[in-house]
């Protein structure tokens, strides 16, 4: 049995993840302020008894009695709503003093820990698709940028802890990821089209909607993560994971307009500042060193999540 610690681990994809490592045996100890989070994602494994759950912010450093074996460092708003807004310096936070107390954390336990990147860090991309070599396109004062620049200052720490503190580190670099236990309100694409499906809104596209994304369902994405924390000794990353399947904007919104039904219409308004156009991960890296690709088609995906957010929905509507 291994001890694992997880930040965000209330969140979308560290409560997943928490899930996952508990029915494989494992004692999972979740770290959150539930600054974005919510406890109701981690219910079904609150009262298991190889679990634990600390209240605690991150950006301060973190005291655990109890050996270590892995960290994942999962923290930080990914909701553009919330980091585009007044959360935006808490981001920048986060993501930066976030990752020295984690690192600082791991190299006093001797913990193997992966650090949860984003594909934001290439920015407004100039190479298509992105490969994990091509260093990025970002805009360092705009309104993505405590995301997008947080998160490539993550990056930098994690490499360097590794360099020069003989930290081992794993960085992965995720692409935009669906499922259950997404925030209704979290302001990503697939949530806001499928929820203003369900409540029978108008779908509300920004620009033209032909911009293109890559989505992965969310048990593909916890499955390459945890292949990358096992993954063999001095093979850091960072490693793209998501799905290579591109659709644009409009696509996405036909498929779920046909999926609900009901009377929802496209509506177009203004893309927001640096919103990028093209998103699509090459993952020969994963699928050499990893032996992964994503298995769950668009559609299905949709169909789960779909079911998902019927019953958040419907529970709000009660």
């Amino acid at each position: 049995m291994k001890t694992i610690l997880i930040t965000g681990g209330t969140g979308f994809l560290g409560s997943n993840l928490a899930i996952r490592l508990i029915k494989e045996g494992n004692r999972v100890i979740v770290v959150d302020n539930n600054y974005t989070g919510n406890m109701e994602n981690i219910a079904e494994i609150a009262d298991n008894p190889n679990f634990k759950f600390i209240n605690h912010d991150i950006c301060a450093p973190l005291k655990i009695g109890e050996p270590i074996d892995q960290i994942y460092n999962a923290a930080c708003p990914a909701s553009p709503p919330a980091y585009q807004g007044k959360h935006s310096i808490t981001t920048t936070k986060t993501c930066v003093f976030g990752a020295i107390n984690m690192l600082e954390l791991a190299k006093e336990k001797g913990a193997r820990i992966l650090q949860f990147s984003t594909s934001e860090v290439y920015g407004e991309p100039l190479v298509h698709p992105q490969v994990e070599t091509y260093r990025g396109n970002v805009n360092p004062i705009g309104i993505r940028a405590c995301y997008d620049e947080g998160k490539r200052a993550a990056e930098s720490l994690f490499f360097d802890y590794h360099r020069h503190e003989g930290v081992d580190i794993k960085v992965i670099r995720i692409f935009n990821t669906y499922g259950d236990k997404m925030d209704p309100k979290d302001g990503r694409v697939v949530s806001n089209f499928i929820c203003q499906a369900l409540r029978g809104e108008d779908i509300t596209i920004y620009g033209d909607g032909k911009q293109t994304r890559s989505f992965c369902y969310v048990s593909d994405l916890i499955e390459v993560i945890t292949r990358m924390m096992n993954s063999e000794a001095g093979f850091t990353g960072p490693v793209n994971c998501g799905n290579p399947g591109e659709f644009t904007m409009l696509e996405l919104a036909q498929m779920v307009v046909d999926k609900v039904g009901g009377p929802s219409k496209l509506v177009f308004k203004p893309l927001p500042s640096d919103d990028p156009t093209q998103r699509r991960p090459d993952i020969t890296l994963a699928k050499t060193k990893l032996g992964w690709e994503p298995k769950v088609k668009l559609s299905e995906g949709l169909d789960k999540t779909i079911a998902y957010f019927r019953t958040k929905v419907q529970e709000k509507q009660r």
